[in-house]
């Protein structure tokens, strides 16, 4: 494999969403993110809005893609993963969102093979975010 020259530096992972009050309020009110910006494109009927733990010169963060006219779920695929998310006391971050009604599909716990404690929330849309509990990494 041959080297490319330059520097690459990681910007964003999108995905797309289908309702866009929901997932803002997921990704801010629940996981932390400030919302970075926001741009709406009436002659392409979308709305990109960016969401994360920093500013995006120096951070990666996550691109919500509304379709305004997407009614229907989405099909995730099979090429997608997750998001991870590093936390802290990661029982009372899942007992947190589970009050605030997130679905965890898969409760903290230890990795397979491995000490660190991970965790599953869907966001609105179905896709997975992990939580890795930072207090167990190895």
């Amino acid at each position: 494999m041959t080297d490319i020259p330059g520097t690459f530096r990681m910007m964003h992972t999108m995905v797309r969403v289908r309702d866009l009050d929901a997932s803002l309020d997921f990704y801010t009110w629940l996981l932390g993110m400030t919302l970075l910006r926001r741009a709406d494109f009436p002659e392409g009927r979308f709305t990109l809005a960016f969401v994360g733990y920093g500013p995006e010169d120096s951070n990666a963060v996550l691109e919500l893609t509304h379709n305004w006219d997407q009614n229907q779920p989405y099909d995730l695929g099979t090429g997608y993963g997750h998001i991870a998310l590093g936390v802290h006391d990661i029982h009372g971050v899942c007992k947190d969102l589970a009050d605030a009604g997130a679905k965890i599909p898969r409760l903290p716990g230890p990795m397979k093979h491995g000490t660190t404690h991970i965790a599953f929330v869907d966001d609105p849309d179905g896709y997975k975010i992990e939580l890795i509990d930072l207090d167990t990494m190895g």
